[in-house]
Order: structure tokens, then sequence, then C-alpha cells
């Protein structure tokens, strides 16, 4: 049976997803095998495996930089939040449609044999898993069924690592809270503290760690410095969404939509030199936009309003009359299209006008569509016609099936096993796919953005790098930061039960 270790945070977003991929991407290093785990996560940016089961980002990131194929074992539990009170749950990687907050945790304690079932399949294949809590373990209002913090690291006897950002301050009174606000029976799990995210002169540093130990009795197993590492994460917490691009000479505008998922979609266009991926809420930052981007949302009737209501809507339609090309993929595919009808209630249920760009229709079915594909563009007209004949590859996940009307023109065509589909549509220098990863293909983000330079009559530098082996070097930067930070020694004296 694997040893295992949990990392839990004070907060969330205080680095626990990065700093589990960092640790399984140091033992995979140091010669083990080594699988992560988290057995509830929420989140909108998810994947979809092999055998086209849906689980967190996170963890199939972290079982990248593991050096195995994600699987759904490692996250049983993934919740999808459709508005402020309810959530789409899946279980093992299958919808199980839609409950309110209270029905949910009313009943989570009946999944617990699903998450013990997972972790033991694993537990019972690998050398080491390594645990990634949720939140915070002293959220004391929802401790009594806890089955991802503390519950977790006791059903599955996990010693924990208690990681504080470090970089919205209060890290002191964070760490010491969290220990102090927790059982003794938890309290004694907890046989390490890091501090993330730092920037500045660790020695001015030293004392409150010092006496950090003294008030918690549990050293500080490491300080690691604030870092920028190219690695997908998991929810519109990421700061990428923040981020900005004036001086960049060909400019990608994603439409920020109130519930967008599946943002990791435009890592590989933000790669190419000389091309700037912002995300935009408001109507005058499209401005200077060279390409508007719909992205997938979870909840595609709600963000289609937004869009009418916020102006969002009538600037688009300006900006492509004035010649701009539009990209939809999955729900902003579907809002591009005439018609969007819910007559399913899957999502709420209604029907709304599309923005009127492309000549689809789309009704939402309760049957969701999880699959892994490739496929190859066709001949493209108009401002991208550059990504004529280039192979794709991603995946599928939508509740939505979209109807051409007479006369459309599909963007490609999909391969799922042994069947073929045709997917997408264009039309006067508008794009929809429902394929999340178009542009992660090696030489797609490349092509699009030089032919949205050739438009501006500007030529971009050297083309995008291969997208596997800058991932894996990703990794290995974290992972180097990561070790000279922490006490590695004493992580696996922790693993061992020596310490």
């Amino acid at each position: 049976m694997a040893r295992c270790i949990m990392v839990q945070g004070t907060c969330s977003n205080a680095g626990k997803s990065l700093l589990c991929a960092a640790l399984c991407r140091i033992f995979r290093q140091d010669g083990y095998t080594v699988a992560p785990f988290k057995a509830q996560n929420m989140a909108l940016n998810s994947f979809i495996t092999a055998d086209g089961l849906e689980m967190g980002r996170a963890q199939a990131v972290q079982a990248e930089a593991a050096g195995i194929a994600p699987d759904v074992r490692m996250n049983p539990i993934l919740l999808k939040p459709t508005s402020d009170t309810g959530s789409q749950v899946i279980v093992n990687g299958v919808s199980q449609g839609e409950r309110t907050a209270r029905a949910y945790w009313g009943s989570k304690r009946s999944l617990l044999p699903v998450v013990r079932q997972a972790y033991d399949s694993l537990a019972a294949a690998y050398d080491i898993i390594v645990i990634e809590g949720a939140g915070s373990p002293a959220e004391i209002n929802l401790k009594q069924d806890d089955i991802v913090n503390m519950g977790l690291a006791a059903l599955v006897d996990a010693p924990v690592l208690l990681v504080g950002d470090i970089d919205r301050g209060g890290v002191f009174a964070a760490l010491y809270g969290t220990v102090k606000l927790l059982e003794q029976d938890e309290q004694a799990r907890i046989r390490g503290l890091i501090v993330n995210k730092f920037r500045g002169d660790i020695e001015i540093l030293r004392p409150g760690l010092a006496q950090l130990t003294a008030l918690t009795g549990k050293p500080v197993v490491g300080v690691v410095p604030y870092g920028r590492f190219d690695i997908d994460e998991e929810d519109s917490l990421s700061a990428q969404l923040d981020e900005r691009c004036a001086d960049a000479p060909v400019k990608v505008a994603v439409v920020r939509l109130p519930r967008l998922s599946n943002f990791t979609d435009f890592s590989a266009l933000s790669r190419v030199d000389g091309v700037g991926v912002y995300y935009a809420d408001q109507p005058e930052q499209l401005a200077d936009a060279d390409l508007v981007v719909l992205p997938g949302t979870k909840s595609t009737l709600a963000d289609l309003k937004w869009l009418r209501e916020s102006g969002m809507e009538a600037r688009i339609l300006q900006l492509h009359a004035a010649g701009t090309p539009v990209f939809g993929i999955c729900g902003g595919y579907q809002m591009l299209g005439q018609t969007v009808a819910d007559p399913e209630n899957a999502e709420g249920g209604g029907a709304m006008r599309g923005m009127g760009l492309l000549p689809v229709d789309t009704v939402f079915r309760a049957r969701k569509t999880t699959a892994q594909a490739t496929g190859r563009i066709g001949t493209v007209h108009g401002a991208l016609a550059a990504l004529s004949d280039v192979e794709t590859a991603g995946y599928e996940i939508h509740m939505g099936e979209t109807a051409y009307r007479a006369g459309a023109l599909p963007l490609q065509t999909l391969r799922r096993g042994q069947s073929e589909i045709l997917d997408g549509c264009q039309a006067e220098n508008v794009y929809g796919t429902y394929l999340h990863g178009v542009f992660d293909a090696p030489g797609v983000a490349a092509r699009l953005a030089g032919a949205l330079a050739a438009r501006q009559g500007v030529t971009l530098g050297a083309a995008a790098q291969d997208e596997a082996a800058y991932r894996q070097a990703q990794y290995d930067k974290l992972a180097d930061t990561v070790r000279n930070a922490l006490d590695i020694k004493l992580i696996y004296r922790i693993l061992e039960g020596n310490a």
C-alpha cells in the first residue's frame, strides 16, 4: 500500500495545487511511482480522460507532472458551479445532475465509499499518493461532514503539510489560527508548515518563523519563493485572468464571462512570441483586439444574457461589422448561433436568440457529451484562412447539440475513436468549434497568430515551441524551485512516519 502525504491550505488559492504538482514531480524524479488525489474538487476548468470521463484540471496537471495518464480515480467528485447556490455534481467522471448546495451537503457523506474506493485503488498501484485538500480545514461550519480535508486525512491516515500564502498578507495569523481552530487530533496530523509565494529577503522572515514554530509546535518545512510557472491552473482565481498586453503586436481578447470555463484553451496561443492574450469584461476593453474569443461557459444562457445586458454583445457585433474576426469555443460557439434552447431544463430551461453570426441552432439535452477527439480543419475562408487543413486535438465537454441551417459551412471534421463527425461552423470571419484545446496541436496557434499579424502588417518572431516539451520543462522548473525551498529530507521522514 502506498505511503501518502497531504497538502492543506489556510485558504483557497494558497498554492496547494502547484505544490502538489511539485511534490509529484520531485518524487517521480527520485524514482518513485506517484499519483495525485483530491477527493472533492470545485472548479469549472475540467479535463476529459481518454475514456471520456470528467475530472478536475488540477489533478490532470499533477498526473502529467508525475509522468502518468490522468485517471478519474484521482478526483472522484467534481463540483461545477452553475449558480451562486448550485452545482453540477460529477461522480467518478459522470454527471449526476445539478444539486443545490444544501442538498449536496446533506448527502455528502453518502459519497464517502466512492472516495475510499478511488483512493484505495490508487494506493494499491503506486508508491506514493500526494493528496490535495480544498479551501481550508478550519472552515468549522463544514467540518462535520468533511471528506476532503481532515476528515479524509483521518480516513487514510495521512500526515499533513499546511500551506499559507504570504503574498496576500497575514500569513502568520493564518497559519497559527488554522492550527488552533482544529481539534487536538487534527492538530497532531499537521507535521509541518509551509510559507508560500514569498518575495524578499528570507533572513528578515526568520524571527517570525521561529516564533510561529514555538507557538504552534510545528516545524516550518520551508519558504517557497514567488515564482512564475506557465502551468495550467484550476479555476477563475488564476492571475492569468487579470493580465493585460498593451505592448503586444497581436492582441487576442477573451471575453471574461461570469461562468467562464476551461480558460486553459488559450495557453498555447499566449505562448506565441508577439501575441498578448487578455481577458475583457467591459466593452471598451475590446477596442484594440485583433481577435475576439468567446470561451466556454458552464451556463450558456445565463452568460449570453450577461453578454447582452453588459453591452459586450453590441460591441462584438460592431467589431465584427468592421472586420475583426470572432472565434467561439463550446458555449461561446453556441452563443454565436441563431438560437439557444433548453427544453429539458439542463441549464434551468428557457430559450434565447443567439448573436446571429453563425447559421446554427443549439438545443440542450440532459445527456452530456464528454470525449477526447482529434480533427482536421477544412478549407477556411476569411481572416483565418491560414488554419486550412491543419490537424487539431482536444476534448469535447458540452450539454448542447448544434444543428446546421441550410448552407452552413462546418469548420472541421472530428474523429472520436472510429467515428467521424462534423464540428463547428464558419461564416464571414466568424468561427466556432466544440473542441477544447483546439489551439494546442503543433502549429495551430502559430498559424493563427501569423494570420492575425499579417492583417496588421507585422511579422512575429519564432514559432511557438513544442507544447509537450514546454510543459515538461515547466514542471522541472517548478520542482527545482520547490526542492530548493523545502526540507525534502524532512518530508521523506514525514512520509515514513518518522517525523
